[in-house]
């Protein structure tokens, strides 16, 4: 079983969610507040790796969901910098796993990283969460494509 270091949104339903998911798998969750880490912009290109910069963003984040705050308008570098400033723009969970920095809740790169699978007795309600979107933030709509 493997220790996994959970960098969540304190109060996001689909971290706590996650987190059980993970816990029900046997593996033990060490939660980190996302806005209160000190992030520096090299610690979180190490988590964000080579996805688009436009999935680097939480489009829950208030300034995303209105517009002030446009995905496609950022360098890496740039959004490097402002996340780090602004940690709620970041998209939640990112996840320390040994040597592997990943963000997101990829259930199929988890199953090959730490194995995905109920500890006895609990795969009824481990199997209930298998049912939902572990990734999607499941209370707004995606922000919008260009």
């Amino acid at each position: 079983m493997a220790i996994i270091q959970f960098f969540e949104k304190p109060g996001c339903r689909n971290n706590t969610r996650q987190k059980a998911m993970l816990e029900l798998a046997g593996h033990s969750v060490e939660t980190v507040n996302l806005l209160e880490h000190p992030w520096s912009e090299d610690e979180l290109e190490d988590f964000l790796g080579t996805k688009p910069v436009t999935e680097w963003f939480n489009p829950a984040a208030s300034s995303v969901k209105s517009g002030k705050t446009d995905p496609y308008t950022y360098g890496r570098k740039e959004v490097l910098r402002e996340m780090a400033r602004n940690p709620v723009l970041i998209k939640h969970p990112l996840m320390k796993i040994g040597n592997h920095r990943i963000q997101g809740f990829d259930m199929a790169l988890l199953r090959t990283l730490v194995g995905l699978s109920a500890l006895p007795g609990a795969e009824a309600v481990f199997n209930s969460m298998k049912m939902t979107d572990m990734d999607t933030c499941p209370h707004i709509a995606t922000f919008r494509n260009h």
